[in-house]
């Protein structure tokens, strides 16, 4: 059975994308509402949590065959402040990468490295953060590949994510899992990035092949709850100031999609705009395409996302309940969320959608981990 440890883990969202295949040796966050989580999911058998800076090797048992980190994603997205992996939260990569290296020296370097995160690492300082990241990775001794996944492949919700995915040199890779040109659409948005790696970096790169799922079958009106335990339907006068936030396309939108006579069910969130005079103001947001919008912590001024349900002229609106955030990352209904509305938004907008895991673990990990073995029981 393959073998992982699980930095910045959240609620085990990497974890139960795993799946029973593999086994958890270690796990760690530093924030102990999101851990009181993990331990009601997982137990608290593997579970440390305590900041990644305060960890040594000696806390890290065995010789895991994977090692995954979905680090902090503030300082490196759009939304963020722009530190980059100077920052704070994105910075929290250094630490966890300097484990890796004492693991490295003890020889226990894992045979398989995943980072997760934003798109907005490949442009981060002009793309140095990224080139940064991937030049560490190669001078510790792994070949380096990366694309990016849209969780709407597998879920109804937009979230587009960076994968690093590196593998220990010396680790024969067969050929099923590599392809010699770029492959849309998981390589489309690293070529740029590629094409500006240092040369030792690009050499040794590798673009991983990873086949298309299969069609995805659920919409975003599959996962909505009729009347959600957590919140309300927003009233008469609540739904007029949210109608007025709209600007002429957005409520163009809305007519349109009234006059189709049946339940549709949109996702909306508020932002903030200029208007035709240069003055910031608040607007509502909607798309009726099926899919929501890319679920935000509600922390930083990100807004919560809002359900939008419309059948002929009649319009409601509320917050998204924390069980759809849960459906919508691919947890199933059986996941224990943390009783607080906040706690469980936060929980689950920061994590790693379920069903990219799995993908990634049956078409290329598992394969990986799989040629390893064989390639250590013929050396033995």
């Amino acid at each position: 059975m393959p073998s992982f440890y699980e930095f910045f883990a959240g609620g085990g969202m990497v974890r139960a994308g795993l799946g029973t295949k593999w086994q958890c040796l270690f796990a760690n966050d530093f924030d102990h509402k999101k851990s009181r989580t993990y331990k009601k999911n997982w137990g608290d058998g593997q579970l440390k949590t305590v900041d990644v800076g305060s960890l040594t090797t000696g806390d890290i048992p065995g010789h895991a065959d994977l090692a995954w980190a979905s680090f902090p994603c503030q300082d490196l997205s759009l939304a963020g402040g722009g530190a980059g992996l100077k920052g704070d939260r994105s910075g929290t990569f250094w630490p966890f990468w300097n484990l890796m290296k004492g693991l490295i020296d003890d020889n226990r370097a894992p045979r398989l490295i995943v980072l997760e995160n934003v798109g907005g690492m490949l442009t981060s300082h002009n793309g140095s953060d990224f080139r940064t990241i991937c030049t560490a990775l190669q001078t510790g001794g792994y070949s380096v590949g990366a694309m990016m996944l849209d969780a709407s492949f597998f879920v109804p919700q937009s979230r587009p994510r960076l994968f690093i995915i590196c593998s220990r040199n010396g680790a024969q890779i067969p050929e099923r899992l590599r392809t010699e040109l770029p492959q849309p659409p998981w390589h489309t948005r690293i070529k740029r990035a590629y094409n500006e790696l240092p040369g030792s970096v690009a050499s040794d790169w590798i673009w991983w092949h990873l086949p298309m799922p299969g069609m995805r079958t659920t919409s975003f009106a599959d996962l909505i709850e009729e009347n959600p335990p957590d919140v309300e339907w927003f009233s008469r006068d609540q739904m007029a100031d949210l109608l007025a936030q709209m600007s002429t396309i957005h409520r163009e939108k809305l007519r349109r999609v009234k006059q189709l006579n049946r339940p549709i069910v949109g996702g909306l969130y508020r932002r903030t705009r200029e208007n035709d005079k240069g003055i910031k103001v608040q607007r509502a947001e909607v798309r009726f395409d099926e899919v929501s919008g890319c679920l935000r912590t509600p922390a930083g001024g990100s807004s919560r996302q809002v359900i939008v349900v419309v059948d002929g002229a009649t319009v409601r609106a509320r917050l998204i309940s924390s069980r759809e955030t849960a459906r919508l990352m691919g947890l199933p209904d059986t996941y224990e969320l943390p009783g607080r509305y906040n706690e469980a938004y936060h929980l689950t907008g920061d994590g790693v959608v379920v069903p990219v895991v799995r993908h990634l673990a049956k078409y290329l990990l598992e394969p990986l981990v799989e040629s390893h073995d064989k390639r250590a029981s013929a050396a033995a």
